[in-house]
């Protein structure tokens, strides 16, 4: 089934949709909630948590790409899934890991002040991701979308472990200058 009849199915509040967006998009989501999550219990959570957050979301959106929207959902669940896990214990697993190395280079916060900063933050980071060339793009991508280990952008990349984290290095390195350059940092 198109993503536009997924999409139309959810628009009639028709149970069928979920069905459908599982067929198609279950593994994805699965995915990337597993790379970040680390445990297939956690991610197969994330997953049924996305299916409702999508119901209840496309009333008031009609998502240009279907797998970019729930790619999204899936992401932002499992995130706050580790983060509520590791509240109170720091530095366990590969989502932390990957985190951390960013927050040196992007401002955060809670701050309901900072929504309008955070939105410019996002389309800067993704114009900078953009222009990167392809194989930063891709590493840079598969480490902090992904949240994939080195271990496993190795495997999939054929790059060198050294190799992957000194240019992983060097991207947050450009980012965190490209961020101060456009007053963001």
């Amino acid at each position: 089934m198109e993503d536009r009849e997924i999409v139309e199915l959810y628009w009639q509040r028709s149970d069928l949709a979920i069905s459908e967006t599982e067929q198609k998009y279950g593994r994805y989501c699965r995915s990337i909630a597993y790379n970040i999550c680390g445990r297939h219990e956690d991610a197969e959570e994330c997953v049924n948590d996305t299916w409702l957050r999508a119901w209840n979301r496309m009333p008031d959106q009609r998502p240009a790409v279907l797998s970019a929207f729930l790619g999204c959902i899936t992401r932002n669940i499992a995130i706050n899934r580790i983060k509520a896990k590791n509240r109170l214990k720091r530095g366990g697993g590969e989502a932390v890991l990957a985190l951390d190395e960013l927050e040196d280079c992007i401002p955060g916060g809670t701050d309901p002040e900072k929504v309008l900063v955070e939105r410019e933050l996002e389309k800067a980071i993704g114009g900078f991701v953009s222009r990167l060339p392809e194989a930063e793009r891709m590493l840079f991508v598969l480490r902090y979308w992904y949240v994939a280990s080195i271990d496993e952008i190795a495997e999939k990349t054929g790059f060198s472990k050294g190799k992957i984290k000194s240019s992983l290095f060097r991207t947050r390195g450009k980012l965190r200058r490209y961020l101060q350059e456009e007053g963001l940092c």
